[in-house]
């Protein structure tokens, strides 16, 4: 199982209904000795890079097995950006870039890439916005003249945003306060995170919606989307040089915005264990656990969040898992149980579980069985049988996954956005092929500790009682895509 707060990617390609990373099982893809059998995958094809005079970075990568291309924008801005009275402003905003630009009426974007028979959408996160089109390959320079006018001239009419933000708001109310483990997992967040803004829902803070105004999302367009502060990637049938020709035409002529650099707040070492309890209407209890983790960005040691990739993998990655054969199968103590981990966020996050207990089991004893195996973890290396295993499911992922031109984009657009830098796509397996069982059992040792630990427990509430929330409940949102 994969949980309903999976990482960032993963809930996005899940909502897209693309193929997630590393998450396929396979036959062995991996030599003897443990090592890839291939050398790298960095013997497909090449990235090709420019950056044009007004800041826009272009990548393209050729991929002509299919006569399609996918473009994608992405947007260095989302709502780990925001600060407090404007949260849900990033993903507000991604609704408006439908509605309309000085020249294009409202819906009229959609309009014409179905006419021209491609397929759009957006997504907000935590660390970016991003908007796609999916076309024939010869169709390529219709995304971009699109992509190009609202960049720069989108319309914001106060009528269309008056409508938009009662859509966001009808949002919220059925992925979030609707639904019992999004409530919680919000909640969880707030209490779990003292300064990161990563404790701030992505839809945003009910009062800050009700009080939120078109001028809000004027400025915010106005600060972040220019230029300088996006990335243009394009894979399928297309010749880079003309790719590279189409965007200068296009979007070169555009003005660069101003020169940001945000300064986040860092998040304070957790001295204790938190808990909280989060009372809504639910059929069934569920237990969130979380612990304080570092991503790529700013871990101290490089290695150390491959092995919490590969430490989730061993709890959580197929049928042949611990959780699901020891938890599941096994010991039968839960429904269901999973566990996420992200390497790849702008800041800090978690490496989090959640679960449902068992009919008859009490949440107390799936977190203890949960504890057990992280203990197990913490005293017993991974046997090298084990490993090998999941390594050959990431290999199989990796290989998957060029299956699919949107994913391939998807990866380098997002790795670039948040700051590691779109060659890092062709080291992650090898960096996840090295990780050894004591690196395993070292991060197990140092982060899956009681001090660095937040625990939520929802606790069911008569299903009647939905339209009576405690006066208490805090409210916010999940990721959405347009």
């Amino acid at each position: 199982m994969k949980p309903l707060f999976a990482t960032a990617l993963v809930s996005v390609l899940a909502a897209l209904a693309v193929q997630p990373l590393f998450a396929a099982e396979a036959g062995s893809a991996i030599a003897g000795n443990g090592a890839l059998s291939n050398g790298s995958f960095a013997n497909g094809p090449k990235v090709h890079e420019r950056v044009l005079d007004n800041g826009l970075k272009v990548l393209v990568k050729r991929d002509d097995r299919a006569p399609i291309v996918t473009s994608q924008v992405w947007y260095k801005v989302g709502s780990s950006y925001e600060h407090g009275g404007v949260t849900g402003v990033s993903h507000a905003l991604e609704h408006m870039m439908f509605k309309g630009t000085e020249r294009l009426a409202p819906g009229q974007f959609s309009r014409i890439i179905a006419e021209h028979g491609g397929d759009e959408n957006a997504f907000t996160g935590r660390d970016y916005t991003a908007y796609f089109q999916t076309l024939a390959a010869d169709r390529l320079e219709v995304a971009f003249e699109l992509e190009a006018d609202r960049m720069r001239n989108l319309a914001l009419p106060a009528d269309e945003f008056a409508k938009e933000i009662e859509v966001v708001k009808e949002e919220r109310r059925l992925r979030t306060d609707d639904d019992p483990e999004a409530l919680a997992f919000e909640q969880f967040n707030a209490t779990a995170y003292a300064a990161s803004p990563y404790r701030n829902p992505i839809i945003g803070w009910q009062s800050d919606l009700d009080v939120m105004n078109v001028e809000t999302l004027r400025d915010w367009y106005q600060m972040w989307y220019a230029p300088n502060n996006a990335t243009l990637v394009v894979v399928g049938d297309v010749d880079p040089t003309e790719v590279f020709a189409l965007a200068e035409q296009h979007f070169g002529p555009l003005e660069s915005g101003p020169a940001l650099q945000p300064r986040p707040r860092a998040e304070p070492v957790q001295r204790g264990e938190k808990r909280l309890s989060v009372a809504a209407p639910a059929k069934e209890p569920y237990l969130l656990m979380g612990w304080k983790t570092p991503a790529l960005a700013d871990a101290e040691q490089g290695w150390e969040p491959y092995a919490l990739e590969m430490l989730v993998s061993v709890l959580d990655a197929g049928a042949s898992s611990r959780f699901s054969r020891d938890l599941v199968r096994g010991d039968r103590v839960a429904a269901s149980v999973g566990a996420s981990y992200n390497a790849f966020n702008r800041l800090s996050g978690m490496l989090l579980i959640d679960g449902t207990p068992a009919k008859g089991v009490s949440v107390a004893a799936l977190e203890e069985a949960i504890l057990v195996q992280l203990e197990r973890l913490k005293s017993e290396l991974v046997t090298d049988q084990e490993l090998a295993r999941i390594r050959s499911q990431l290999i199989a992922g990796k290989v998957y996954e060029r299956d699919s031109v949107f994913y391939q984009a998807m990866l380098l657009g997002q790795l670039e956005t948040v700051g590691l830098g779109w060659e890092l796509v062709d080291e992650t397996v090898e960096q996840l092929s090295a990780v050894t069982p004591e690196q395993i059992q070292r991060v197990a040792q140092r982060y899956l500790t009681q001090e660095n630990r937040t625990v939520a427990l929802l606790q069911p509430q008569a299903m009647e009682a939905a339209d009576a929330p405690p006066a208490t409940t805090m409210t916010g949102g999940a990721r959405h895509v347009h």
